[in-house]
């Protein structure tokens, strides 16, 4: 079997990081306090990263500090004789030293993110640091330097999108290029941040030395602040939708766990169908309260199972759902799902098609005993003629099929990862082999 591209990334890495190890053992370490001082910020950098499923950059100050290193070409007037493995060294050294109270935390930072801190400082530094010991750059100075730092740090921040997609593709087999599409959405904003940050303190530090490092970090440390709480914030909305969509089940209207299975699983096909992050969240949260009409009945649904009902039947609970969903203040997208998932698929927008699909799979499923998965699918097959969009079904077939190894090293039973927070597309819902 060829390796999977994760897995050649992270070899990539581990060479590289070993190589520039045994290259700066062997020559010695240049300019110790500059070493020291870019060491110290990425590794106070690391203690300030931020945890989240949604979060592109988690230490973005020890991103900018890595960056400034590896295009360092002079302090304080004077230049500077490191190369490129000394600069992968120090970074990969403060980053481990950083990162151990995470680790104790059983919080450290996953492979991935650091493999591709490795290669990406890499990149910049073997563009930069050889050719700057040669004189190339000689006659680069004022704008001109500015502009080719931030040239390579822009070149460096694709390639580092491209990179990330690709592995995003590699583990979980979402969609290519969607993937990309979020990574490049991103970079606009703490890209941007890092990027400006790390051209900033690279020439600062060639002007006025060392100093300009803690000064340059602050602006940086500020917006991570603010962007914590808008986090914050954003998680309270969350955890605010969550209880709304619990009120079924407490109402005994709906199975526990129903809303969030939907939720889940609508958000795996969904990302499989490429839709993006803005998208997902306006689905996640119309999964979440897609039943939130059957407090209006009288009677209950037996099981809250309303993809037995006939469409009169469901297109009236839906309009009642969304006329709730309208009241709560949710963004008027969402109603707009919840009311039209009961629509013919044709005229549906896609994220009720998918909400329609996965809370059908879920009933059936979960009322067919050991084979329901299996039947349910087929089922949601054969009405794709009328009830039910193929091209959704398709995907959450795919998205299950992806699954089944989890599966099958659970000794067939039904698999469910633990969840870091109710927007993780690729976590949390059931598969039945």
């Amino acid at each position: 079997m060829r390796p999977r591209l994760h897995t050649v990334v992270l070899l990539c890495a581990a060479v590289l990081a070993a190589g520039c190890l045994g290259a700066t053992l062997y020559s010695g370490v240049e300019e110790r306090g500059a070493a020291l001082a870019f060491g110290v910020l990425v590794a106070v950098g690391e203690l300030t990263r931020r945890s989240g499923t949604r979060i592109r950059e988690a230490a973005p100050l020890a991103a900018a500090g890595s960056l400034a290193y590896a295009l360092l070409g002079e302090a304080a007037g004077r230049p500077t004789h490191h190369g490129a493995a000394q600069v992968v060294t120090v970074v990969l050294a403060a980053s481990l030293l950083g990162s151990v109270p995470h680790v104790v935390r059983g919080a450290g930072p996953a492979l991935d993110p650091s493999a591709r801190r490795v290669l990406t400082v890499g990149f910049v530094a073997v563009c930069f640091q050889p050719l700057y010991s040669q004189g190339a750059f000689d006659g680069w100075s004022g704008s001109a330097h500015a502009l080719l730092l931030l040239a390579l740090l822009s070149l460096t921040a694709l390639c580092d999108a491209v990179l990330a997609a690709a592995l995003a593709h590699s583990r979980t087999g979402w969609p290519f290029l969607p993937a990309l599409r979020d990574e490049l959405r991103a970079l606009p904003g703490i890209g941007a941040a890092v990027i400006a940050t790390g051209a900033v303190m690279a020439l600062g530090v060639a002007v006025v030395g060392l100093w300009a490092l803690p000064v340059f970090s602050v602006p940086l440390l500020l917006a991570q602040l603010s962007y914590r709480r808008y986090e914050a914030v954003r998680a309270t909305y969350r955890q605010t939708i969550a209880s709304l969509a619990r009120a079924t089940e407490i109402a005994g209207y709906t199975p526990a766990g129903h809303a969030h299975r939907v939720a889940a699983l609508g958000q795996a096909v969904g990302r499989d169908l490429g839709l993006t992050e803005p998208e997902l969240t306006v689905l996640e949260y119309a999964a979440l309260m897609h039943d939130i009409g059957q407090l209006s009945l009288v009677d209950p649904v037996p099981a809250g199972a309303t993809a037995v009902l006939p469409a009169s039947e469901q297109r009236r609970i839906a309009l009642l759902g969304g006329a709730v969903v309208r009241q709560t203040g949710v963004d008027p997208r969402v109603a707009a799902i919840v009311e039209r998932q009961a629509d013919p698929h044709r005229e549906q927008p896609l994220a009720a098609r998918i909400v329609r699909v996965v809370n059908a799979y879920e009933e059936k499923s979960r009322e067919g005993g050991p084979g329901g998965p299996l039947t349910a699918l087929e089922e949601l097959r054969l009405g794709t003629a009328g009830e039910y969009a193929p091209e959704v079904v398709e995907a959450l077939a795919r998205v299950l099929s992806r699954n089944t190894e989890g599966t099958r090293e659970h000794g067939g039973r039904a698999w469910r990862e633990p969840r870091t927070e109710l927007s993780d597309p690729a976590r949390g819902w059931v598969t039945h082999g």
